[in-house]
């Protein structure tokens, strides 16, 4: 027994020796070459070790390379695939003669990496076949010991990792076929695993597109990951356009499954799409800062997100968010509660012919430019194809939506879309004091756009949504309104010029702003002398309202009616849409009767009929003298009745009725000869 304990102390005497002494009796050089052989065989691209190189074993095995270069692709645009100003290796010998791996130093300086696809489509990452003799170590590999270290290889289960660094490193990336290019420098990473079963984190940061990135991570149990049990994981990327962190856990595997809190903020989203390399070019203001936060649910394909908290410029709300990638086309669910909805931040500004003189960089107004003429529609062009990209429902509910000028209260909405068609449904909307629900069709699986829209409201105040949604400000009261309309073009011009449909409002209790219908009958020689008239006069009413048709953007009305005491008014015209103007003729009568809503249209009068022309933004009334005169002239008898009714004066037939005044009944037979 003795014998055998010298002759096993003689033989590890000798390896010892032999580790020692071998390295000094074979030049290094020699090593190099055999290295450099097995890379050049195994990838077919030549490596070189330009600086100093240093191989041992004891006491331990020990890796140092200086001025390490890896050929580029033929053809590639950097000479080196890869290059390192400095390597240097050292592992444990012992611990890895016991199947342990124990990396005390594992340091790479300055490497430059460079990734490129030439116009082919073939990347410089891929090489050409391997000669046989380097195909014997990859088959051996494969017996192994896995993260459990089970057969006679090395295995990963007693991974240590001492001065893991990366520093200063860098790498670049571009495509021929594209002309794309990134480029990452600074890079410098730092690992700490004192083992596997011990917590792992890792720092480092990088710069990117001038901006520095920095990045941590951090697992629990590394040992567990890798073998596909759920681990603590806490991660970070902070840089100045964006700050994204993530503390939850996650199991590895076929399919990989997270959940934990995320935390989101981008001081501004136009910069950060700028920094990415894909600039917003979205109209308006909009698009500043977002903050998101909540919970995360990975499975797969399969994203959640719940208890979210979303802000977004000065839009804020809560609610969840589903995503699943895993079908024919990807597919979103959401449930959202916001406040007050802003969307004008987000719109392009209201343009006016003529005003291209005065058009500032960014799309801008001037002051003068601006009031050079009314707002025209739109020739830009309107795609709705992204519509077929996925399928979504949205359950919606705001505090308040402003679009434009137009303000709506409280509302609750489902959006659907489903194979490029999307069906948005206002449940419940409060519009400047009155209530109504909107159904909204936008079909973008065809070539063409198409949009329907069908709203009933009820008792809202007309003045302030006709100003905000249509620049008219001439009729008060509340509404009643219902419309059925279809389109279909690819701007806003080609929209309103297809549009069509129907509909009825009726106003209540109000006023057309503008001209006095009433002075006008009572004073036809100067009720429409007066320049201030258009601003200060108006007609009261009790009743307004009328039906009407909608053939290729011109409303045709031809049943308008308004019921007021001591005036009557019927009219008929059109409003054309695509070019924003109206004629229109009204007939308004004055008659001896106070009744108003729910009065009869066919009460006596005289009749003096007003013709209303003109664009929107300068509307004209003009009294029609010839019809006026013309239907006292056909029965001046009866007008004088009629005027017996409203014009004061002494009483007669026993005072029963007012009498004309002398002078009047005089001039008025003066005018009509009888």
């Amino acid at each position: 027994m003795k014998k055998l304990f010298i002759g096993g102390g003689a033989v590890i005497v000798l390896v010892i020796v032999a580790a020692l002494v071998v390295p000094f009796l074979i030049p290094a050089e020699t090593y190099k070459g055999q290295l450099l052989t097995q890379v050049r065989e195994a990838t077919g691209r030549e490596a070189r070790i330009d600086g100093a190189f240093k191989f041992s074993i004891l006491p331990r095995v020990e890796f140092a390379a200086g001025k390490v270069s890896f050929a580029n692709a033929p053809g590639g645009k950097a000479a080196a695939m890869v290059s390192v100003d400095n390597l240097n290796v050292q592992v444990a010998l012992f611990p890895l003669l016991g199947g342990k791996v124990e990396i005390d130093s594992f340091v790479l300086t300055k490497p430059v990496i460079n990734l490129e696809i030439d116009k082919a489509g073939k990347p410089n990452w891929q090489f050409g076949a391997p000669a046989p003799a380097a195909a014997a170590p990859a088959q051996s590999q494969k017996t192994d010991g896995g993260a459990g270290g089970g057969g006679g290889g090395v295995g990963l289960s007693g991974l240590k990792l001492g001065d893991v660094r990366l520093v200063d490193g860098q790498v670049s990336y571009s495509d021929a076929r594209t002309g794309v290019t990134h480029r990452l420098d600074g890079i410098n990473l730092k690992v700490s695993l004192p083992s596997l079963s011990d917590p792992m984190k890792a720092d480092g940061s990088l710069i990117w597109n001038k901006e520095k990135i920095d990045l941590t991570l951090g697992l629990s149990n590394p040992n567990g990951f890798l073998n596909g049990r759920k681990t603590d994981v806490e991660t970070s990327i902070a840089a100045a356009p964006v700050k994204l962190s993530f503390k939850g856990s996650a199991t590895s595997g076929k399919r990989i499954e997270a959940g934990g809190a995320l935390d989101l903020d981008v001081p501004s989203l136009r910069k950060l799409a700028s920094w990415v390399g894909a600039p917003l070019q979205a109209p308006g203001s909009g698009y500043g800062p977002l903050k998101i936060s909540g919970q995360i649910e990975v499975k797969g394909q399969k994203y959640a997100f719940r208890q979210a908290a979303i802000s977004i410029d000065q839009i804020k709300g809560t609610g969840e968010v589903a995503f699943d990638g895993g079908g024919r086309k990807p597919s979103i669910t959401a449930k959202l509660r916001l406040g007050q909805l802003d969307l004008n931040p987000y719109l392009p500004p209201e343009t006016a012919p003529g005003a291209q003189p005065g058009a500032q960089p960014g799309g801008q107004q001037t002051a003068v430019a601006a009031k050079a003429g009314p707002a025209e529609w739109s020739d830009d062009p309107i795609d709705l194809s992204g519509l077929r990209a996925a399928d979504a429902s949205l359950d919606l509910s705001v505090a308040g939506i402003v679009v434009r000028k137009i303000k709506i209260g409280q509302s609750d909405l489902t959006v659907r879309l489903k194979d490029g068609v999307l069906v948005t449904d206002l449940k419940k909307m409060a519009l400047y004091g009155g209530a109504g629900g909107a159904k909204l069709t936008a079909d973008g699986a065809g070539r063409v756009p198409r949009i329907a829209l069908n709203f009933a409201l009820k008792n809202f105040q007309a003045n302030p949504f006709m100003s905000g949604a249509m620049d008219f400000n001439r009729i008060e009261g509340a509404a009643n309104a219902d419309l059925s309309v279809a389109t279909q073009g690819s701007s806003q011009r080609a929209l309103v010029a297809a549009l069509g449909g129907r509909g009825k409002v009726t106003f209540l209790d109000g006023a057309i702003r503008g001209v006095n219908l009433a002075a006008m009958v009572r004073n036809i020689s100067s009720a429409f002398l007066d320049p201030k008239a258009a601003s200060t006069q108006k007609t009261d009413f009790t009743e307004l309202g009328g039906t009407f048709v909608i053939n290729r953007g011109i409303v045709t009305n031809n049943d308008l009616l308004l019921r007021s005491p001591l005036l009557r008014l019927s009219g008929k015209g059109t409003i054309g849409l695509p070019k924003r103007r109206v004629d229109y003729r009204i007939e308004p009568k004055l008659v001896a009767t106070t009744e108003g809503q729910g009065a009869t249209s066919s009460a006596s009068g005289i009749k003096v009929p007003v013709i209303v022309s003109g664009p929107w933004d300068n509307v004209s009334y003009t009294p029609d003298l010839a019809g006026a005169i013309g239907g006292i002239a056909k029965d001046p008898k009866k007008a004088l009745e009629s005027l017996k009714g409203l014009i004061p004066g002494q009483s007669g037939d026993g005072g029963s009725k007012p009498k004309l005044p002398v002078d009047a009944e005089k001039l008025l037979k003066g005018l009509f000869g009888r």
